[in-house]
């Protein structure tokens, strides 16, 4: 995280571990997904549970619906790279059986299980194991007897009140090892929810838009949701429920985070120019295939990708590296300053070098062994021969203010 950046403010709760993970209490927000596959199929399981760990996720949930899951659940537990949670509906059997199998924590949806006798056996369960619990409302499983009082409709004062009579049964059996989520596919009442529950205890939130959809819509509607909470500081754990292979939820909690500052940069921090009458490559096929070179790569770096070297470097000066195009060549820059000139078919190839070279030993470094006068005058000739070619208007943006403007003469 820059020095100087914006942080936002953190909500003060609790902290609970999951496995080794910590949740809430000031610890780093993390990112949790599920897996897809069927949890009895172990090798198939652990494949996933593998690539999401290398996508950014911190924790992954399993279901456990039946024992050929919890069966599965024994033997994925011990070869898991990051802690494993069960996902519980209906069967508070189940529950006790993924315990056996030594996850590292339950989801509950209190919707499902609702006799008082299951859900403190669960809890004195966990309690024994020091297995944490989270308490996962939806707005779509609420008790009938909720929606009844709230109007035959699911509200957040609804959504609050099946979590804090969650924990009053948690309570009377001593267990205090709680995260609590109440989540909606309604953005507006998602975000009202978690705040009046933020409202009402302090105890860690995981935060999510249910049912988000699939891409790109799923994940516009739970960055809005999701976003709009971390940044007022509410959330200690995230998951996009993304219609889509749960790598991509994993990234994109993982992206949300480190663009709010809220964890560190790993990856690289692509930024590129959306691209004007003026550009002189495909900037989104540059773009996307610089994306594609450094998805990889743990490589802490905002790289940027302009597409005209007119106005590129100077937009893209406090870029860590940048390239921009001009006259079918690549003018590459490092801090604002010009340090090589490439073919434009080399363009994301000299990014990769450069980024891996000044992730290594530094910006510094990087301008010390070139000549940036030399690489200077060759993007300010470029840059001349292009505005004397298109004018320094290219989008004749002059041109149509002077139009509209004659209509009110």
């Amino acid at each position: 995280m820059d020095a100087g950046a914006v942080t936002f403010p953190r909500r003060t709760t609790r902290q609970i571990f999951v496995g080794k993970v910590p949740v809430g209490g000031g610890s780093p927000v993390t990112v949790q997904s599920m897996t897809t596959t069927k949890t009895a199929d172990v090798e198939g399981t652990l494949q996933q549970i593998y690539a999401l760990a290398a996508a950014g996720c911190d924790i992954v949930r399993c279901t456990c619906n039946e024992l050929e899951a919890a069966e599965g659940l024994a033997h994925i537990v011990p070869r898991s790279p990051i802690p494993v949670i069960a996902d519980i509906h209906h069967q508070y059997r189940m529950a006790l059986a993924a315990l056996d199998a030594g996850v590292h924590g339950l989801r509950l949806n209190p919707g499902n299980i609702r006799k008082p006798e299951h859900i403190k056996a669960v809890a004195s369960e966990a309690k024994d194991r020091n297995v944490p619990i989270r308490i996962g409302v939806n707005g779509g499983s609420l008790d009938p007897a909720l929606y009844d009082k709230y109007g035959g409709r699911v509200t957040p004062e609804a959504m609050v009140e099946s979590a804090l009579s969650e924990i009053a049964y948690f309570d009377e059996v001593g267990f205090d090892l709680v995260k609590i989520s109440v989540k909606a596919s309604n953005v507006p009442l998602m975000v009202e929810a978690y705040r009046q529950l933020a409202d009402a205890t302090d105890y860690p939130l995981h935060l999510g838009v249910t049912e988000a959809g699939p891409l790109p819509e799923g994940i516009v509607k739970a960055t809005a949701g999701i976003g709009a909470l971390l940044a007022e500081g509410i959330g200690d754990t995230i998951r996009y429920s993304l219609t889509a292979d749960p790598v991509e939820e994993a990234r994109a909690g993982k992206v949300l985070l480190e663009s709010l500052g809220l964890r560190e940069r790993t990856g690289v921090d692509l930024i590129a120019c959306p691209s004007c009458g003026r550009a002189e490559v495909d900037v989104i096929a540059v773009a996307n295939a610089a994306r594609d070179a450094f998805a990889d790569r743990e490589i802490p770096l905002q790289i940027a990708v302009m597409g005209c070297v007119v106005n590129g470097p100077g937009e893209a000066r406090d870029a860590d590296l940048g390239i921009a195009a001009g006259r079918h060549r690549g003018h590459l820059f490092v801090k604002g300053m010009n340090v090589a000139v490439v073919p434009e078919d080399e363009m994301v190839e000299t990014l990769v070098e450069w980024a891996e070279f000044i992730s290594e030993h530094g910006a510094e470094a990087a301008l010390a062994r070139v000549d940036t006068e030399k690489a200077a005058r060759e993007a300010e000739k470029d840059r001349l021969a292009l505005l004397d070619e298109q004018g320094a208007d290219a989008n004749a943006s002059e041109q149509r203010v002077e139009l509209l403007n004659q209509r009110f003469d």
